[in-house]
């Protein structure tokens, strides 16, 4: 290998290296000016009460905790979102077993008549705020059993729902879509209660 050659094959010349760069360094009289304005900020427009919706809300985008109720086979897709090939982990999506350490309710599959109470009852067991996903076509208007006497047509009849997931079933990347469309969502509302 020449001198002045990285290992990758690229040339560079003696004294062109990249030098990382370092943050500003302020000294004491700029740290107290800087400090001062922020601290007028604060009194006169009231910066941080205007701001705390803002991290209130990335705080619940980023922990998202869903109650899942799989009721059908959008289940298995629903599943199959938590696994290792889209890890909802990552975006902070972890099931809870309880519906009082829920935030967001995950309907996937056919929601029935005599279902329906039970649905409504852990719904009503969340803390507020809580959002509904309404996943599938089942879900969604009642799908391929929309006509049958033992269908409730739609979860939206039952409790308002946030997030349609259209499919039947909807792929996990559509479900993986539906929560990112819910994290916009949060993000929008401008109160700390809904």
């Amino acid at each position: 290998m020449e001198e002045g050659s990285s290992g990758m094959g690229v040339e560079t010349k003696p004294g062109n290296e990249l030098q990382p760069l370092s943050p500003p360094q302020l000294n004491g009289s700029d740290q107290d000016a800087l400090l001062s304005q922020v601290e007028d900020e604060l009194n006169e427009r009231g910066f941080v009460v205007a701001n705390v919706d803002k991290v209130v809300n990335w705080a619940r985008t980023g922990s998202m905790w869903p109650m899942t109720f799989g009721l059908a086979c959008c289940a298995v897709e629903m599943i199959h979102a938590y696994m290792s090939r889209y890890d909802l982990d990552r975006f902070g999506v972890v099931p809870r077993p309880s519906p009082r350490q829920s935030d967001v309710i995950i309907v996937a599959g056919t929601l029935t008549n005599k279902m329906a109470p039970a649905f409504r009852k852990v719904y009503d067991q969340m803390a507020e705020p809580r959002w509904v996903i309404s996943m599938g076509s089942c879900a969604n208007g009642g799908g391929y059993y929309h006509y049958s006497y033992a269908v409730v047509r739609g979860c939206d009849r039952v409790v308002p729902v946030d997030i349609y997931v259209p499919g039947c079933p909807p792929t996990a990347e559509a479900l993986l879509y539906g929560i990112l469309q819910l994290q916009k969502k949060i993000r929008r509302t401008g109160t700390l209660f809904r």
